[in-house]
């Protein structure tokens, strides 16, 4: 299948084929007609799957042909920038002008930016309150309403700022629904904010990138940052490390520095320009590590990233699938290294649970002393209720 057998017009097609986009992803193949008709759609894909133009192309055309306005609504500050980046460059040729309304940016730009009569916006919930709030917002005539990443935005408490915003817009509209899992509270919004809405899902719930070799290391806390040295030296490539908090991503970066290699934090405390300015020395090369919590975890597209090092297992096993998915793409080969403290078995067990796998363990480097993984005590836990010598060893290939 290629583009042209999607019902795209010709101008379309033009601007993709010179971008080099000639077939469809899964999801795009399938959720582009629907979206061209005009219809609800609830679309389950991981990251890294091509969501972006999935719905950025039947909201271009639409709006070409029926007028009207976009929202798109995000979790993060990055992903709005990434898909911002992506729409326009087919939006642009067509004169579509876009608004990006998020927090961490001069509000009195994005007022002048809305004064401008934007056919698009794209924003985080949080920011977009704050323009309703400040009636500085068009709103009033949204045909076509994006919720990506749905399942995110609901994990970080947005679910009030998102029924207020459902409220706010026309209720005869085109919602499409993209999200990575498919929790109560995105049916439930479903069942009351979309009409008879088409289901396309391309990959199961779970499902981790195909090409990315995954292991783990058994590790007490201060081996962690011996272990990285070594990891650093074995591969060559750029590299993801993920933290669970703020404060730990500092010293995570400012450790990688003091090895001598170029490395830059991504997090909550760092401002919009610094996380900005972080991720394009990243993308352009000239940072080799960056260091993030998971507020990048789904807002970070770059092809050629080598490694994903799980610094701490994240707090929810979906994000173990969100991490790894940063590399591995564009269909290239991929890894992603867990550090596993003694006590987090039972973390590693929802996440095999959940991709329904067994992660290999790779021994530790000569003059780690190797640690024992506690069992968890986990009712139906199968494979993971051993005995107390822990995971068998496996060597990388």
């Amino acid at each position: 299948m290629n583009f042209t057998q999607l019902g795209l017009d010709a101008p379309i097609l033009n601007i993709l084929n010179k971008l080099q986009f000639h077939t469809p992803t899964p999801i795009q193949a399938q959720a582009i007609p629907d979206g061209l008709r005009g219809e609800d759609i609830i679309g389950v894909a991981q990251t890294g799957t091509g969501k972006t133009l999935a719905f950025s192309l039947p909201m271009i055309q639409r709006l070409i042909r029926h007028k009207g306005r976009g929202l798109i609504l995000l979790p993060t500050r990055e992903l709005a920038i990434q898909v911002e980046e992506t729409l326009q460059k087919v939006a642009k040729s067509f004169g579509i002008r876009t608004a990006m309304i998020i927090g961490g940016a001069p509000i009195n730009r994005q007022i002048q930016d809305l004064n401008k009569n934007p056919h698009v916006i794209i924003g985080t919930p949080g920011r977009i309150i704050d323009h309703i709030e400040k009636k500085t917002i068009p709103l009033s005539d949204v045909n076509i309403l994006v919720l990506d990443e749905a399942d995110r935005m609901l994990d970080m408490g947005f679910a009030p700022q998102i029924k207020r915003i459902l409220q706010v817009i026309p209720k005869e509209r085109q919602t499409m629904l993209f999200s990575a899992t498919m929790p109560t509270e995105i049916v439930k919004i479903a069942n009351e904010h979309m009409k008879r809405p088409t289901h396309v899902e391309v990959a199961p719930q779970g499902t981790t990138a195909e090409r990315v070799h995954q292991e783990i290391y058994i590790v007490t806390r201060n081996q962690k940052s011996d272990l990285l040295k070594v990891i650093l030296s074995q591969y060559s490539g750029s590299m993801i490390v993920f933290n669970r908090t703020k404060y730990g991503a500092k010293k995570i970066n400012r450790d990688i520095n003091r090895m001598g290699h170029k490395a830059a934090e991504i997090h909550s405390n760092r401002s919009l320009g610094q996380r900005k300015e972080a991720l394009e020395g990243f993308k352009s090369g000239r940072y080799r590590v960056l260091v993030a919590t998971d507020i990048a975890a789904r807002g970070i597209d770059v092809e050629a990233i080598e490694v994903v090092v799980n610094y701490d297992v994240p707090e929810h096993a979906e994000d173990y699938v969100h991490r790894i998915g940063r590399t591995g793409r564009a269909g290239k080969e991929g890894h992603a290294i867990t550090f596993i403290m003694p006590s987090e078995g039972d973390k590693l067990y929802k996440i095999e649970r959940l991709i329904n796998a067994k992660l290999p363990k790779s021994d530790l480097p000569k003059g780690l002393p190797e640690a024992t993984l506690e069992i968890p005590e986990v009712k139906g836990a199968g494979r993971l209720n051993r005995p107390s010598g822990g995971y068998r060893s496996r060597r990388r290939r």
